[in-house]
């Protein structure tokens, strides 16, 4: 079986450290049949920073290679409400990630898995990476929720229709779809939202931090 590794960079959203900083990070969709990886669906959230730390990490992990690809250059006049600037970059940082995900000595690199399929901070990540915590990279990427998708079929549909939303929210969805089975979307919301709660606070006991 040819081995197919897909990745989507979107839904890009602002988060607010405080009322005078904030910054935008996006959703890394992976869908895969690869060996490579623990998961074959994933779904977390990174902003620019890291991935400009995971590209450092990879070129100094990967001696062999010349150089890596290109992130999206960091533009002093990135605005958070330019709707331009926003898709511009969110398609570098997809681009940047394809091409990443073609190398098969990239692909032996830990921090790369983390980056990926963990919601664990660069820090962690590195931590985990020296052996500095309770769990291993395999451990840390199996206890990393799935919020979004939760079965094949609903990465599938949800990337055909939404691959540039903005939100992913119940609210956004449309107002007939929201009247159809309110109870029982409820209750399944409820219940991927407890396991993700579960999950977090298992890794957070292991960790002491993430």
């Amino acid at each position: 079986m040819q081995q197919v590794i897909s990745v989507w960079v979107r839904d890009p959203r602002i988060q607010k450290n405080d009322f005078w900083h904030a910054y935008i990070d996006y959703e890394i969709c992976l869908h895969t049949n690869s060996v490579c990886f623990t998961k074959k669906i994933s779904s977390v959230r990174r902003r620019y920073s890291e991935f400009v730390w995971l590209r450092q990490k990879l070129q100094a992990n990967s001696m062999l290679m010349s150089q890596l690809p290109e992130l999206p250059s960091k533009n002093p006049f990135f605005s958070l409400n330019n709707a331009q600037q926003i898709a511009e970059r969110m398609k570098g940082l997809q681009k940047f990630l394809e091409q990443i995900l073609e190398s098969p000595l990239l692909l032996s690199d830990s921090c790369l898995h983390l980056f990926l399929q963990s919601q664990l901070s660069v820090s962690n990540i590195e931590a985990c990476v020296a052996g500095r915590t309770t769990y291993s990279v395999v451990q840390a990427v199996q206890r990393s929720g799935l919020r979004r998708f939760h079965s094949e079929e609903n990465l599938q549909r949800d990337v055909r229709m939404s691959c540039d939303s903005d939100s992913d929210s119940p609210e956004s969805g449309n107002p007939e779809h929201k009247l159809q089975g309110s109870t029982s979307k409820a209750k399944r919301k409820a219940s991927l939202d407890l396991i993700g709660t579960s999950q977090e606070k298992m890794l957070s006991c292991s960790s002491g931090s993430t």
